[in-house]
């Protein structure tokens, strides 16, 4: 269980460092493919900043993912803890608020990883 755990949360960084790709560096291009029927195509150049600023944030949520594995421990498993749940939390609040996709794309895998962690 623990390899598998392990084999998730890098799952859920890798995503996010791919979120953070979208929104940091490829907004106007991968991003309106990516977002497409969420926001109007003419929408993407003016909210560039916007969505560097989103993907910087799920830079730091992957950045904190990664930490994990280089932790032993007790410190790892609550590290881990934590950035996944602020995955979580994020997914969740973007569920709610933008699309619900995001709950099965953002907040599940990380809710699985979360479980997988505690056995």
């Amino acid at each position: 269980m623990e390899l598998l755990g392990k084999i998730l949360v890098g799952l859920v960084a890798i995503e996010h460092l791919y979120i953070m790709y979208i929104e940091m560096f490829a907004w106007e291009t991968l991003g309106k493919k990516t977002f497409k029927g969420s926001l109007a195509p003419e929408m993407f150049k003016p909210t560039k900043t916007l969505a560097a600023n989103q993907g910087l944030y799920n830079g730091f949520l992957a950045a904190g993912l990664i930490w994990y594995f280089f932790l032993e421990g007790q410190w790892a498993f609550h590290v881990a803890i934590f950035f996944l749940t602020c995955v979580i939390v994020a997914g969740l609040y973007g569920a709610a608020t933008a699309s619900r996709k995001i709950f099965f794309v953002q907040a599940l895998p990380a809710i699985v990883a979360l479980v997988v962690l505690h056995f």
